[in-house]
């Protein structure tokens, strides 16, 4: 792993038409950049560019001898700029609505053409760095050979679009903003059955039970490592994603991105339902060839993604060691619905 690495945007556009000035911040994990295969990774609303190595928070998915093989491959990752990671205050922003998952995208765009990267072999994130990953994809058409966007898809629901809401509501007017706003959270990340099957209604004193005692956790804990200015883009950011906002219909969009798609969904997700991502899938078949959907199994709703890793390994380690191999997986496009 190489320490936190900066790239200087200058006068970097943005949807109202303003400019402003990026620092880009990245680190770099396996392979020197130039020498493999380039997987780049975009990292969920708390999450950072250590994926893998110490505190790595997809150390079970990446790394020496696992699924993303770090002996083989180079990978990238970018922070989310105004994610607070580098502690630099001047690199928060404030103004984050005007700030969208496609405004990202075309950072991170901006990002690899500075690192003179022309072709990725995959791209790989969950929840809302899957969102971003869809919109790179629509943004760059022919960039990616394989796409995988888990626990996400490629537009923000109502559904989404409405806990967002209260999210900044949350974030804007409550005294302790980010503990509730994190306590909300946590009961849509997971699922009902999951927290039954936690607690069981046990309590921790007379007064509290231990649901109640975990979300105040969970509510600490981010308070005490994470900024409320970048919990504000975070959720912005999540509730934007639509690769087809200010272009033409789905079916245009997607029938240029020449990328092989692998959907990865959650049964139990209460974001981004599996339900939702079948329906894109189905669309999705209508068009390409090269498009596969796999379900994770788990009572753990939308942080399945952050555990089901033997699920996930299974999945993805055909489309990872197929090019290690040198070859590239050939796609069973007509399975099932594939279960571990």
């Amino acid at each position: 792993m190489k320490d936190l690495q900066y790239i200087n945007i200058s006068k970097f556009s943005i949807q109202n038409g303003k400019t402003v000035d990026i620092q880009l911040s990245y680190q770099t994990f396996g392979q020197p950049l130039g020498d493999a295969p380039i997987v780049l990774v975009n990292h969920a609303l708390t999450g950072n560019s250590t994926i893998c190595g110490n505190e790595g928070w997809w150390n079970d998915l990446i790394g020496e001898n696992k699924c993303i093989d770090t002996n083989f491959y180079t990978v990238l990752a970018f922070n989310i700029p105004g994610n607070g990671f580098d502690n630099k205050e001047e690199n928060l922003i404030k103004n984050y609505k005007d700030f969208t998952a496609r405004t990202i995208a075309e950072i991170f765009s901006e990002g690899l053409k500075e690192l003179n990267i022309n072709e990725l072999f995959a791209v790989i994130g969950g929840s809302v760095g899957g969102g971003i990953a869809w919109e790179l994809a629509a943004l760059q058409p022919d960039l990616i050979d394989h796409l995988i966007p888990i626990a996400t898809d490629w537009k923000s629901t109502d559904w989404l679009i409405a806990n967002c809401h209260i999210q900044d509501a949350i974030l804007n007017n409550s005294c302790k903003p980010l503990e509730d706003a994190r306590m909300h959270a946590m009961t849509l990340y997971r699922s009902p059955e999951s927290l039954t099957s936690k607690f069981k209604r046990t309590t921790k004193t007379n007064s509290l039970f231990n649901v109640e005692s975990w979300l105040n956790y969970h509510g600490d804990a981010l308070n005490t490592r994470f900024n409320l200015s970048a919990y504000k883009l975070m959720n912005q950011i999540l509730r934007t994603i639509d690769i087809t906002r200010d272009r033409h219909s789905f079916n245009e969009v997607v029938s240029k991105i020449k990328s092989n798609i692998h959907i990865v969904t959650i049964n139990s997700d209460l974001f981004f339902k599996a339900e939702e991502n079948w329906e894109t899938y189905v669309d999705l078949k209508l068009i390409k060839e090269n498009v596969c959907i796999y379900e994770i199994k788990s009572l753990h709703g939308h942080d399945a993604f952050l555990i089901e890793f033997a699920q996930l390994s299974k999945f993805l380690t055909p489309i990872f060691e197929g090019r290690k191999d040198n070859k590239y997986f050939e796609l069973d496009c007509y399975k099932k619905r594939i279960t571990a």
